[in-house]
């Protein structure tokens, strides 16, 4: 018994730290791709728009495609799509601009957190079962002798509690940082629907069906 919850407990150890590495990398990743996909701030998007906006005025749409075309942001993608299927209509351009939006960049977002929500919710609960394994040891060693050596139990009901300790450690700085990303999600998709409200207001009087 002793020696299966030896092993136990450096499974629980080994777990902790495999589901911690990938909420780690899950989150470092959603926060770049947030990053990479949204201006800064309103001022320079308005700025891309701008210059975007002179170049459809003019229905100069090689430009237009030049100046979305190195740019790897959501606003200038969308952009350059429409700009390219602009023979769609306004009407259907626009329904497969904010379907490309959610396919394309909303997706791969949500995938990475669910993979951190999942890992939020297990860590606790894989703490957890170090914790009941713990004390089932030192429960073993109290009920299986009549002389209990204290060592060897305290050593069982510490494994216990620093499995409890460290799912909570994993999974308190993930639901932050989660909480953090959703504000920038939310900041990032105000910014995009504000440009491409006017995006569209450009291309309202050259597409056919609008």
């Amino acid at each position: 018994m002793t020696l299966l919850l030896l092993y136990i407990g450096y499974f629980v150890y080994i777990v902790l730290s495999i589901i911690a590495l990938w909420g780690g990398y899950c989150v470092i990743m959603v926060w770049r791709r947030v990053s990479q996909t949204r201006f800064v701030d309103e001022e320079d998007q308005d700025e891309f728009l701008g210059e975007l906006e002179q170049t459809l005025a003019t229905k100069n749409y090689d430009a237009a495609i030049e100046l979305c075309d190195g740019d790897r942001r959501a606003l200038p993608q969308l952009a350059l799509f429409a700009v390219e299927k602009r023979d769609l209509g306004f009407a259907k351009l626009r329904r497969r601009v904010a379907e490309r939006f959610q396919q394309d960049v909303m997706a791969d977002i949500e995938h990475r957190l669910s993979w951190v929500g999942t890992v939020i919710k297990s860590a606790p609960m894989i703490g957890l079962l170090g914790t009941v394994m713990g004390m089932m040891g030192a429960f073993a060693k109290l009920g299986g002798s009549e002389q209990v050596d204290a060592t060897e139990m305290a050593k069982d009901i510490q494994f216990a509690l620093i499995t409890t300790a460290c799912g909570l450690a994993i999974a308190v700085p993930l639901v932050l940082a989660t909480a953090s990303i959703n504000v920038r999600i939310r900041k990032m998709e105000d910014l995009v629907g504000i440009g491409l409200g006017r995006l569209f207001e450009s291309l309202k009087s050259i597409l056919p069906g609008s």
